[in-house]
């Protein structure tokens, strides 16, 4: 008998929009397993600035993370997914490593949770782009609706925001059992 296909739920937006923090909340409320975002560590250890092969590099890992993770468990949240390093390869290098864009056909995602920038801009020195948030809601808006067939925007203020995640991972999770 085969095991059955993990459930793959990715949590995706601009920086500072509270993704870490949402993946965290939903993987205690689900009891299930959390993929961690690759890049915050890497970045945050490099004795250089990062280039634009770092980017690469962080997005094969994100997937070989998330793939073993996946390896033992039914349900997962991941902690951004290829679309932000695609995003993050075209702001700031006007291009995108065809790896990523070629991964990002071939990967799916049973649901994906795009986090808003309705939250208050929190300094990190790992953070770029306070100044262009309008302008990359609406680069994830359009992307994550062309490759993303199931995503709903998360909104809302601290308990608020974990909520109408909660409620759209429910929602997603009776339909999905309905129609298994």
């Amino acid at each position: 008998m085969s095991q059955p296909e993990t459930i793959r739920i990715a949590v995706t937006g601009p920086e500072s929009t509270g993704k870490s923090e949402l993946t965290k909340s939903l993987s205690l409320h689900f009891h299930a397993a959390t993929v961690e975002e690759f890049a915050r560590d890497y970045v945050g250890q490099l004795n250089r600035p990062y280039k634009y092969e770092d980017i690469l590099f962080i997005a094969q890992q994100q997937v070989l993370n998330e793939d073993r993770v996946a390896a033992n468990t039914s349900l997962i949240f991941c902690d951004t997914e290829l679309l932000v390093t695609k995003i993050w390869c075209e702001v700031k290098y006007n291009q995108c490593h065809p790896w990523i864009l070629n991964e990002m056909q071939r990967r799916k995602y049973d649901l994906v949770l795009l986090c808003n920038t309705d939250l208050p801009w929190e300094e990190d020195p790992l953070r770029e782009h306070p100044h262009m948030r309008p302008m990359l809601m609406n680069l994830y808006r359009e992307q994550a609706t062309q490759f993303y067939p199931r995503m709903a925007e998360i909104r809302g203020l601290g308990p608020s925001r974990t909520e109408c995640a909660i409620q759209a991972v429910n929602d997603f999770l009776l339909h999905h059992t309905m129609s298994v």
